[in-house]
This record gives C-alpha cells, structure tokens and sequence, in this order.
C-alpha cells in the first residue's frame, strides 16, 4: 500500500473514531478543550490567536471562541486566500463579524481586506487535524491549506498547536515531506 493510501485509509479511520463520539462526548470535549487551552495560555504573552470553526466532527471550538473573546484575546479565522490557490489569510474574527460558507461548505469571514492579519503578527495558529501522532505529526484533511501555511513556523514567530479528542491520536503518521510537525498537540 502506497503512503497516500496509507494516509486516505488513516483519514477514514479516524473520521469514523471521531463520528462515533455521543453528543455527550462531544459537548464535554467542547468544555475540557476550553480549560485546556485557557491553562495553556496563561503562562504565555500572546494576544493575536488564528482560531478555526470546527467542521466535520472536529472538537468543538464554540466555547473556546467566547472565553477568548471574554478574556480580551484578539480572534482571526481563516479565509481561502482569493488569488492564490491553497493558501489561507487570516481575518479578524469577533461576534459581529459577517460570515459565509467557502466552497468546502467551512464557515468564514466575508473577505475584508482591511480585517486581515500578516501571519508574522500572530502568536498562535490553533489548527484543525484529522489524526496526530506523540511526535506531533499532524494529518489534515489532504488540501495542505494549513502545511502550506505553517511552513517555517519557526522564523515566523508564532506557535502552531493542535485541536484535538483523545481519539485522533494514533500510533505514527505516516508523513510526507511536506508535512509540518507542530509545537504542540492539546487533546482531550
């Protein structure tokens, strides 16, 4: 089986974990990975945080969204880039912002050019994943939106974590050379 196979059987696999979480589940997740996040935090000097609007499944941000907003945290979602194809900008994001549904049926900003933020002046990106591994390998849903935006983290002065359930964590990722390790993973 070829990696590409590997990583699309990986994906269905863990889509299905996470589909088979009770509402219950979902909803204490949602909670927990507030708590997680805030605690993370608090020790750390940042005040620009790329956040995303969960989709497919995915742990639930809601709550995170208005206890960052409470806590006077600056929000930005990301926005397919216009012009240029597979790549994400980043808008400002609070709860009067208007919003649409982007050709994936996701939840954005409406394109505001004066609402965008250069990555450089973030101090996390928060991403989605579909599996991670304990080496902090993360496998998304294959566009590569957030690998190609997350390219050189590390001269672009802002940390990368990912979002998770508990259940999304699997044995190793088989990686690709394209695929951008994070700062850390919060699961819950």
């Amino acid at each position: 089986m070829s990696k590409a196979e590997q990583r699309q059987q990986l994906r269905r696999f863990v889509r299905q974990q996470r589909a088979a979480l009770s509402a219950q589940q979902q909803k204490q997740a949602e909670q927990q990975i507030a708590d997680v996040v805030l605690d993370f935090l608090q020790p750390l000097n940042v005040r620009n945080i790329a956040i995303y609007r969960s989709f497919d499944g995915e742990i639930s941000t809601n709550v995170l969204i208005e206890r960052l907003w409470q806590q006077g945290y600056q929000l930005y979602l990301p926005v397919l880039h216009p012009f240029s194809h597979g790549n994400l900008l980043f808008l400002e994001y609070t709860p009067a912002t208007p919003m649409k549904k982007n050709k994936f049926a996701i939840e954005e900003p409406v394109l505001d050019v004066t609402k965008v933020l250069p990555i450089r002046q973030l101090d996390i990106i928060f991403t989605p994943l579909v599996a991670f591994d304990s080496n902090k390998n993360r496998l998304g849903m294959g566009g590569g939106f957030y690998d190609r935006t997350l390219e050189n983290w590390q001269q672009k002065n802002f940390l990368p974590i990912g979002l998770a359930h508990r259940c999304q964590q699997v044995a190793e990722i088989p990686c690709e050379s394209w695929d951008i390790p994070l700062f850390e993973i919060l699961a819950v």
